[in-house]
């Protein structure tokens, strides 16, 4: 609870309210929570080297608001009560895409359509999925927030970006794209079930995969994507008999008939495309293409490319609607098949 408390010598508020405001604002971030109970006032005397009248004034204001109720002899609790919440929120991607800015653009609309007054104060930040960098934001700016909605996605040090999260009150804490393994306690999460998700998407094309023999996943070497994607790769492979494999380089690829591609990054697809087009082969016929994430762009090349993808926009209003509700709930969000002739 001491920590809580913060006290400006330079400001030309009094003590006794910093302490007031201070008590307020944990309860209203829910860092102070009904039945805790304060420090004694010897215990911030202390601390914040502050006369016992100080204290006593900040106390005071704080029974006539009927925030605390002090009892002889056991101390001075908070009551169970609503004050006029304030929300504020600490916005963490792991890069910036195309894809990300579906999510921010959903997750403001929503967050400030949905909440009534003057707009939540929303901090964004980006950490390019490094580590250090996402530990610096964690230690240094996220503190005072109602919610912390975070997006974690890493190349390497997941076990030390789990210790970090779980330093967070998991009851402010929504995830968002996938769940996190070792994280504790009850916590929100809008996410993608990326082996499921993939495998219902090859099961909802089978009709058109029936024209090839073997099926390519394009899945880099070093790369942040769950492997829980190659499971449902393998999965669906085995159970409808077509050749698997999966290619780190596409260069070592020699592109022949019957063979189908899913690309998960945009770079692997521009050069999947070259590829193909220094073949006579037919997209669609002797070879298919089948893309991670919808864009606009994927809607117009080579006259349509059949693309797999979660609803980022839809993820971005439900992890809003968490923020909003102040529930704790795990939702998996939206997936789709989006037929076009590159299958």
């Amino acid at each position: 609870m001491l920590q809580q408390i913060a006290i400006n010598d330079f400001s030309s508020t009094p003590k006794y309210v910093q302490i007031y405001n201070s008590i307020v604002a944990g309860i209203r971030t829910k860092d102070i929570l009904p039945g805790d109970k304060l420090p004694s006032i010897f215990e911030i005397c202390a601390e914040f080297d502050v006369s016992k009248r100080t204290v006593e004034r900040a106390y005071d204001l704080l029974k006539e608001k009927k925030i605390i109720d002090s009892t002889k002899g056991k101390g001075s609790y908070i009551n169970d009560l609503e004050l006029d919440r304030q929300l504020k929120v600490f916005l963490l991607f792991n890069k910036l895409s195309a894809h990300k800015k579906l999510i921010y653009d959903a997750f403001v609309e929503e967050l400030g359509t949905s909440v009534p007054g003057p707009d939540v104060p929303i901090d964004f930040f980006i950490y390019n999925n490094e580590f250090r960098l996402f530990k610096n934001l964690l230690l240094n700016h996220a503190h005072g927030y109602t919610h912390y909605v975070i997006i974690a996605h890493f190349f390497d040090s997941d076990e030390r970006a789990i210790d970090l999260l779980n330093t967070l009150p998991k009851h402010k804490l929504i995830v968002m794209d996938k769940l996190i393994g070792g994280l504790t306690g009850k916590y929100s999460a809008v996410y993608q079930d990326f082996e499921n998700d993939l495998y219902q998407a090859l099961r909802d094309a089978l009709p058109l995969l029936g024209k090839y023999t073997t099926l390519n996943i394009l899945f880099p070497a070093y790369t942040y994507h769950p492997t829980a994607i190659l499971n449902g790769f393998h999965r669906f492979c085995s159970e409808h008999g077509f050749g698997a494999r999966v290619v780190h380089d596409l260069s070592s690829v020699d592109i022949q008939p019957g063979n189908a591609f899913i690309n998960l990054v945009e770079e692997d697809l521009v050069r999947l495309i070259k590829c193909i087009k220094d073949t006579t082969y037919q997209v669609g016929q002797e070879v298919g293409i089948l893309s991670y994430n919808e864009t606009q762009l994927k809607e117009v090349l080579l006259d349509g490319i059949t693309v797999i993808s979660t609803d980022f926009a839809q993820m971005g209003r439900t992890a809003a609607q968490l923020v909003r509700g102040d529930t704790i709930r795990q939702l998996k969000n939206p997936f789709q098949l989006i037929v076009r002739k590159s299958l």
